[in-house]
This record gives C-alpha cells, structure tokens and sequence, in this order.
C-alpha cells in the first residue's frame, strides 16, 4: 500500500533493517550469494590472528518460486564452486505457487540438485513447529566451512488457517478478518491483531543487550587492530567504514591526444579499469567468461576463488543474469565496495532483470560492455545490438554510456566509479571492438558535461549528434 512501511517488495533505502531489494523471485537468493562472497573477501583481506574485522553468516530464505527461476541456479552453482561456507539458506518447502501445488509443474529433487552444486544440504521435516530442529539444522550448517548450505525446511503455507491453509489461497492475498481470527483461535494465540505479547519484548531486549556487549567488543579489538595494522586500519576506515574515495585518485585515469593512434574503446577501458585497480582495493569484479573480450581482467591482483578470497578477478562464468544480482549484492553490501560486472553489449538482454533491480534498488554496480555496435566481428545479427542501448536508456536512474575514445572512457569511469561509491548507484558503459580515432576536444571534462563540440562551428548549418564510435 501507498506510504505502507511494509510494501510488498520493501525498498532497501526504504525499510530499515532491509539490505536488498529482491521482488523478482530468484533475486534475492542470488543477492545472498554476492552478500556472502563480499564476507568472503574483506574477511581475507583484512582479518589477522585474534583480530577478525569481518566475521558473520549471511542467511537467507528462499520458496518454491526461487527455487525454479533459472537466477538461483546460476548464483547457486557459483556459490558452491567458491565454497562459501559462511552462507545459510532456507528453503521454505511448501509446495504452493500462485497456480496452485507445484507437483502441477515442479517436481525436481531440489536437494539432489544442490548437492550436485556443491552445497550441504539438510532437512527439517517439521518446519510448522519444530523449531528445536531447525536450530539444530543452523548448528549443523555453521559447523560445514567449507560449503554454503542448504536446509531444506517442509511447511505448510498459511499454517493454523482452518480453510486456508496448505492452498493458493494463502499465497498471495490476506486470509481475511474472520479467517484471521478462526486462526487465531485454532492456534490458542489469544492476542489481538497487532498486538505483540510482553515476552517477545523481553526476548528481543535480551538480543540487544548481547548486541552491545558485542559492539563493545568489536571497538576493542579495532582499537588493538589500529595499533598493530596502521596501514590496513587507515584503508579499512576510509574504505569499507567511512566509504570514501582516496583524494585524487582520478589522477590515475589516462589522457590521450587527438595524436596519440586510435585503439578500440574496449582496450581504453582495460587500460582506465587498471588503473583504477591499483589506486583503489575496493574495485572488484569479473565477466560472464568474455574476460579476454571485454578486456576486465585486473592484472595487479588474482583470481576471487575458494582458496583465493583476498584476490578481486571474479570469474562469473557463462551466468550473466547471476553475475548481475552478485554484482547487484556486493554494493548493497554497505561495506565500500565498488562491483563491476561485464559481458557483449547484446547480452544484457540475459541480466535485464538485475540492471533495472540495480536501478530501483540504488546499488552502485557498473556494467562494463563491450561489442557496443554492428562491428562485432565473425559474430552476425545475434551478437548486434540494434535496440539494445535505446531500451537501456529507458531505464530510470540508468545512466547509460557509450564512450567515444580514450578521453572519453576516462571520464565515464571518472563518473561511473563516483556514482557507485558516493550515490551508490549503477551506470553502464559500452565500448567498442574496433579502433576509433581520438577526438579533438574530448576530456574528462567535457565527457562529465553529458554532451559536449567535437568539432566547434559559430554558424553551423546543420548540427549532427553522435555516441560511441558513431561520433
């Protein structure tokens, strides 16, 4: 409802205590994935002996819906490759979709199916009322370091509801006032509607008592952690707690000249993503498996895998729809990241759905493109994107950009990285695959400007707009 605190896909910036914004079923279990490799590496990087700055599990739940979008298989089979231990996964297993039981569609062994991804997999058989089972699963689940988890929960949907109960009925609507109170009544719950019972206050109290003496105990172990790791200290406040970039670290962007030989826009962007890459340690990404295309391979740093956390080329592999909600994830994490993503220009049809959530959910991730053109090369109509960048455009707060040299990149990496870590939100570039020439007038500057002369005229006969390697 309008002006409601508890919409039905909650914003993030909306809700407190909301990190994602999900709604496309499948999301937010693929938004978990990124959440828990970002735990993944700052733990790698910054954590010491006796000093762990970065040390918590990343929960999640999931239904029948996520369970069958094809998102949570491509973030799911990535997790269990990484070996992320730290994250837990519910799946709610009530057998109920909006059409009705899932065996009218859905009839896959789940377990068996993230098993084969490389996850441990357990089972409460009793989810409704079990509840000393399900924190026996979470034992279990903490215990397995070295695969991320998945407890497979049974329950019925609308649970206690005397007609209502285990149908559809439940799924997408309210029960209804008087169903509502014949569930209360079958339950024994004798509280009103909104009415939350004194020891609920008391137990979540004790929780906050627990959370301070924690917080108080984290301050310490900072402060040692400060006195010991001065260098890592001063990065890990700037960085991750206060989210600022370093003072002119745009001085690292390349220029270029009108003289200078024209390359690809692909290659000025591998040389302005290096860059970027040695000046700030929070600039993390990979490809959908065109890493050698989209030229995004970092060469100051290694490969994000299971023995690798502290190391920033992740390798997304042929998932980009996955790679997106990841990507989505590790800027919603709130800890300074600054995540890119990248695949053909063509190809953010597969992620459409996770660039528009990035838009709608303010996460800072930058789309890196490549292939921006009809110039693809071997590949034919396919791999052209004709409509693609128009209806990227259409997308609110997308800022879509299509560089047309070296000047030029710069300045759309200079933007790109601001938005992401001072508004975080997302920006998409597309770059070229063939050489193009380098303009008179371009700069960072100008490119900041939105639109600017290449070629300057007092009394223009007619006035000719480019982008890209159109210009």
């Amino acid at each position: 409802q309008w002006g409601s605190k508890t919409p039905g896909h909650p914003e993030n910036f909306e809700t407190e205590g909301i990190e994602v914004t999900t709604g496309p079923l499948g999301m937010g279990i693929s938004n978990a994935v990124g959440l828990a490799a970002a735990e993944a590496h700052l733990a790698a990087v910054y954590n010491k002996p006796g000093m762990e700055l970065i040390d918590h599990y990343t929960y999640t739940i999931a239904g029948d819906g996520c369970m069958q979008e094809g998102i949570s298989h491509e973030a799911c089979a990535y997790a269990g490759h990484l070996g992320l231990g730290k994250l837990i996964a519910f799946y709610d297993d009530n057998g109920i979709t909006i059409d009705g039981h899932t065996d009218l569609s859905f009839t896959e062994d789940v377990g068996k199916r993230f098993e084969g991804y490389g996850w441990q997999v357990l089972e409460v058989p009793e989810g409704n009322t079990d509840v000393d089972a399900i924190r026996k699963a979470i034992k279990e689940a903490k215990a397995c370091t070295d695969k991320p988890t998945l407890i497979k929960v049974k329950t019925t949907i609308g649970f206690g509801s005397p007609n209502k109960a285990d149908s559809h009925d439940a799924h997408g609507a309210p029960l209804g006032a008087d169903e509502a109170e014949a569930t209360r009544k079958q339950l024994g719950w004798n509280y009103g509607e909104f009415e939350v019972p004194e020891q609920v206050y008391d137990t979540f109290s004790k929780h906050a008592k627990a959370g301070a003496e924690k917080q108080a105990a984290w301050e310490k172990m900072w402060k040692e952690y400060q006195e010991k790791e001065p260098e890592l200290a001063a990065q890990f406040q700037r960085a991750v707690v206060d989210r600022k970039l370093p003072e002119n670290w745009d001085d690292a962007l390349p220029k270029v000249t009108p003289e200078d030989k024209g390359k690809a826009t692909r290659l000025h962007s591998q040389d302005c993503l290096n860059a970027i890459a040695n000046v700030l340690p929070e600039f993390m990404g990979g490809s959908a498996d065109l890493a050698p295309s989209n030229m995004t391979l970092m060469k100051c740093t290694g490969d994000f895998l299971k023995d690798s956390y502290a190391e920033r080329n992740m390798r997304f592999g042929i998932r980009e729809f996955g790679m997106g909600a990841v990507a989505n994830a590790l800027s919603l994490d709130k800890t300074g990241m600054i995540p890119y993503c990248a695949t053909f220009t063509i190809f953010t049809d597969y992620m459409r759905g996770a660039i528009r959530i990035a838009a709608l959910s303010q996460a800072g991730t930058i789309f890196v493109t490549t292939h921006d053109s009809i110039a693809v090369g071997e590949d034919g109509p396919t791999h052209q994107p004709i409509e693609t960048i128009p209806s990227l455009r259409l997308i609110p707060d997308l800022t879509v950009m299509r560089p047309a040299d070296g000047n030029e990149t710069a300045g759309a990496y200079k933007y790109a990285v601001e938005r992401s870590k001072n508004e975080s939100r997302p920006t998409m570039m597309a770059f070229s695959r063939q050489a193009v020439p380098n303009l008179p007038n371009s700069s960072v500057e100008n490119t900041l400007k939105g639109a600017y002369e290449v070629i300057e005229c007092a009394d223009p006969e007619i006035i000719l707009i480019g982008t890209g390697s159109e210009v």
